[in-house]
């Protein structure tokens, strides 16, 4: 019953008996409970320690319980003293944190003042990931763009999703849809909506970005090479802006549980309507399938299918025919 005071059940038994038997030994004790002397012994001296026992002026050299009113209210006093202390060591903690970090911030020459930070090197997009994450309300939005996800990236996010959703926060994910063809990032997005997490795909997506609550948004100084560092930014039009990319894109993608939709009257994949797309536009092979997240390979496999399909001899039939059929 008393244990939130620090007694365990046996030394909470001897202060009973104590108050019941005042006149009680340590051998009419041990008899009474049925415990050996070292560990009635042992509960005598955390009862002294918590000035739950005092001297008797009656029978000097023995002790006596103090009354539960007294002595709980002595223990109850103390724990109130120590919180006290506790959270004034707190404040002047969080007071030292916080010129520490004003003093930090001037140390980083590539950081930049106002609203937008510049970040470079990973271990600096980790670090801020990190303090992000951590102050996490509400929700997460990210674009995760290519195939496959890096197995040491799937390994530093997997700690901060797995903390963020446990304290409730909506995580929102967008894979391309050639990351269901990699094991180890099909694996990862599988998990995180075992968490409770919500994963979407679809065939192209925007640079890579995360968008914290709304309010904070990170995407790469370069989106061909994340490697040289991030931007991060708190401007409301910046971060409106990003917020409604995500989310025209969230609406037209697959949620990851579900096959990936055929169409309507051509019988084509988003993916393969999107490669059709992007070689009438004019890109090359290599360059459709960077966007696409697949290889030159699959590319070329891709339209040759496609033109077997519109028994088209070379790219430029296949463009017509494709228009003229309305696949385009």
């Amino acid at each position: 019953m008393l244990e939130f005071l620090g007694l365990d059940s046996r030394t909470e038994a001897v202060y009973r008996e104590m108050l019941a038997r005042p006149a009680g030994g340590v051998a009419e004790l041990c008899e009474l409970l049925g415990l050996p002397e070292s560990t009635v012994r042992g509960c005598l001296d955390q009862l002294a320690d918590l000035q739950l026992l005092r001297s008797s002026r009656d029978d000097p050299g023995a002790l006596r319980a103090v009354s539960p009113e007294r002595g709980l209210e002595l223990i109850l006093r103390r724990q109130e003293d120590e919180l006290l202390r506790r959270q004034q060591e707190l404040a002047l903690g969080k007071a030292a944190a916080a010129r520490a970090l004003a003093e930090y911030a001037s140390l980083h020459p590539d950081a930049t003042a106002g609203a937008t930070e510049r970040l470079v090197g990973l271990d600096a997009i980790q670090a801020k990931l990190e303090v992000l994450a951590e102050a996490l309300t509400r929700e997460c939005l990210s674009v995760m763009p290519g195939a496959a996800q890096s197995q040491s990236s799937l390994d530093a996010s997997r700690p901060l999703d797995e903390e963020a959703m446990g304290r409730g926060v909506s995580i929102l994910t967008l894979y391309q849809d050639s990351a269901r063809n990699d094991p180890a990032t099909y694996a990862y997005a599988r998990w995180m909506t075992e968490q409770g997490g919500m994963v979407r795909t679809c065939p192209v997506l925007p640079p890579r970005l995360l968008v914290f609550d709304r309010e904070v948004a990170i995407v790469p100084i370069d989106p061909s090479n994340s490697r040289l560092g991030a931007l991060c930014t708190r401007e409301p039009g910046i971060v409106a802006s990003l917020v409604a990319l995500f989310d025209q894109t969230w609406h037209t993608a697959v949620p990851l549980g579900t096959a990936q939709p055929q169409g309507t009257h051509t019988g084509l994949t988003p993916s393969e309507q999107e490669l059709l797309r992007l070689l009438a536009a004019g890109m090359t092979d290599e360059n459709a399938g960077k966007r696409l997240g697949i290889s030159l390979r699959t590319v070329r496999r891709q339209m040759a299918t496609l033109m077997e399909r519109l028994n088209a001899s070379s790219r430029f039939e296949a463009g017509l025919k494709a228009a003229q059929s309305g696949w385009l």
